[in-house]
């Protein structure tokens, strides 16, 4: 069974979008779609981006921790809040960390906002900094607009039935590209 990565971009006290990536890991692992596990940008806080980790001479704990688990991943979801009609600077801090671990790794990108339009002006620009990382952006996205009519704080949503459908399409996704690539070695 694949091992599918949940990143969590939101480092903020109170933060929202961390329901929805609950909810991916929750979802994957009770429909047996493979195995979750989050990576908590808010857990790891790493310091601000200064060099990839080829290039550091004595990466911390942490950074290793990080990209052995992206490295080992079948695919990644990324889970960001929409700030401003952008992404937050600590998820754009963790993909420059790396580079050959996101190359060809498929992954995934749920946005969420307090808003109607649920992230969707971040969608592009994390799939053009992704493609340039040579990851493989997968074409089905998971915008969450207003998050907390949406998802409660474990991450449970408030309509099942509809968010389980959407859920569902969007997983299935990164599991075809999982199996695509894996066909492709």
């Amino acid at each position: 069974m694949p091992h599918i990565v949940i990143i969590s971009s939101s480092v903020r006290e109170g933060r929202n979008s961390h329901r929805v990536a609950k909810y991916f890991k929750r979802f994957v692992e009770e429909k047996q779609m493979g195995s979750a596990e989050i990576l908590d940008l808010k857990k790891y806080n790493f310091p601000l981006f200064e060099e990839r980790l080829k290039h550091q001479e004595s990466p911390s704990a942490e950074v290793l921790d990080f990209a052995t688990r992206i490295k080992n991943a079948d695919g990644v979801i990324i889970v960001t809040p929409e700030y401003n009609g952008g992404y937050p600077a600590s998820i754009k801090n963790a993909i420059d960390l790396l580079y050959s671990e996101w190359h060809r790794k498929p992954v995934a990108i749920s946005t969420v906002s307090d808003g109607v339009f649920g992230g969707s002006q971040v969608i592009i620009s994390l799939q053009f900094i992704m493609w340039k990382m040579k990851a493989w952006t997968v074409p089905a996205m998971f915008p969450v607009p207003s998050v907390l009519e949406s998802f409660d704080e474990e991450g449970r949503p408030y309509n099942n039935q509809a968010t389980r459908e959407r859920a569902s399409k969007f997983i299935n996704e990164i599991l075809w590209c999982i199996e695509a690539k894996n066909r492709m070695k």
